[in-house]
C-alpha cells in the first residue's frame, strides 16, 4: 500500500495498468500537492515568473514523461503550465498518472 508521495516517486510506470476506482484515486490524490480531480483525469496548474522559467519546468517535465513513458497533456502559457494526466488505455486514471504527478511535484521551482 502506498502511503506517501515519496512512495509514489519511488515507483516507475508500467505498460500494463488497471483502472483505479474512485476510492483508490481519491486515496492517491490525497498524497499529492495541489492536484485536483477533473472528471477522469488529474490536473494541476503551475505558475512561474516568466516564460523562461515556464519552459525550464516544461523541459524537466518532458524528461520525466520520457523516462517513465507516460505523457501528460500540457497547456502552456507565458507564466503558466497546466498539467493533465489520465491513462488512455484504461479510459481513466491509473497508478501511472499518480506516479508521474508525484515526480513532477518534486521538481525544483523558483
Amino acid at each position: 500500500m502506498i502511503t506517501s508521495a515519496s512512495g509514489l516517486r519511488a515507483l516507475h510506470c508500467t505498460g500494463k495498468v488497471a483502472p483505479l476506482d474512485g476510492a483508490e484515486a481519491a486515496a492517491l490524490l490525497a498524497l499529492l500537492d495541489g492536484w485536483q480531480l477533473d472528471g477522469a483525469r488529474i490536473v494541476r496548474s503551475f505558475g512561474f515568473s516568466n516564460y523562461y522559467e515556464t519552459m525550464a519546468f516544461v523541459n524537466a517535465l518532458a524528461y520525466i514523461a520520457h523516462a517513465e513513458d507516460h505523457h501528460p497533456e500540457l497547456v502552456i502559457g507565458y507564466k503558466t503550465c497546466e498539467v493533465r494526466y489520465d491513462t488512455h488505455s484504461v479510459k481513466g486514471l491509473s497508478l501511472n498518472d499518480f506516479i508521474c504527478a508525484a515526480k513532477i511535484d518534486a521538481l525544483p521551482r523558483p
